[in-house]
């Protein structure tokens, strides 16, 4: 699900976070060597490091950043794709198996190999994932929330939609099927209706 556009397009700065962001989805943040990154940005380590004092580590949070506003994008798509929060998150469960199948079952979560790898290693990389976790809960509880949903359900009612929608895709990608994701969106839009104030 990451956005394309070429080398001649986008400047060097933003060629190393989206490469970054696309390799780390497909294989996390050790499974990224910095020289196949740069080779694949079109740019140097020089420029890697301009851009990125920190090095990898600092690149990788700003990859993890794009990846969340990316997602978040498709997330604000399906959910304002229907009024009613129900057939929104079967919207979304739709457009997000139609990306995932374009992409050859390749382009899943954006944060979620690196969250799993960083998971008490490397702090900064676990929190830049966190927030992209609880920034797509946010999305989804304001939908809720502005359809008259109380908060406390609402909250709760958005934990479980993006916890049910990281299993689905991980499920639809290593089965390569869009089956768990329409399937997951047929059941949440169920739960969300039976919360409907």
């Amino acid at each position: 699900m990451v956005a394309t556009g070429t080398t001649t397009e986008l400047g060097t700065r933003e060629r190393l976070v989206r490469t970054a962001s696309r390799l780390m989805q497909h294989g996390g943040y050790e499974n990224t060597p910095v020289k196949q990154l740069v080779r694949e940005a079109g740019a140097t380590l020089g420029s890697l490091y301009h851009f990125f004092p920190g090095g990898k580590q600092e690149l990788a949070v700003a990859a993890i950043h794009f990846g969340d506003e990316e997602f978040g994008a498709l997330l604000r798509a399906g959910l304002s794709a229907h009024p009613d929060p129900a057939e929104a998150l079967e919207a979304v469960t739709g457009l997000l198996a139609e990306a995932l199948e374009e992409s050859d079952w390749l382009d899943g979560c954006p944060v979620t190999a690196t969250a799993l790898e960083t998971v008490g290693r490397l702090p900064e990389l676990q929190a830049a994932c966190a927030r992209a976790f609880a920034n797509w809960q946010e999305l989804v509880a304001a939908k809720l929330l502005a359809c008259g949903y109380p908060e406390e359900e609402a909250r709760d009612l958005a934990i479980t939609v993006v916890n049910t929608l990281e299993g689905a895709e991980m499920t639809s990608q290593v089965t390569r099927s869009r089956t768990p994701l329409l399937v997951a969106g047929r059941h949440l839009a169920r739960l969300v209706a039976s919360y409907r104030p």
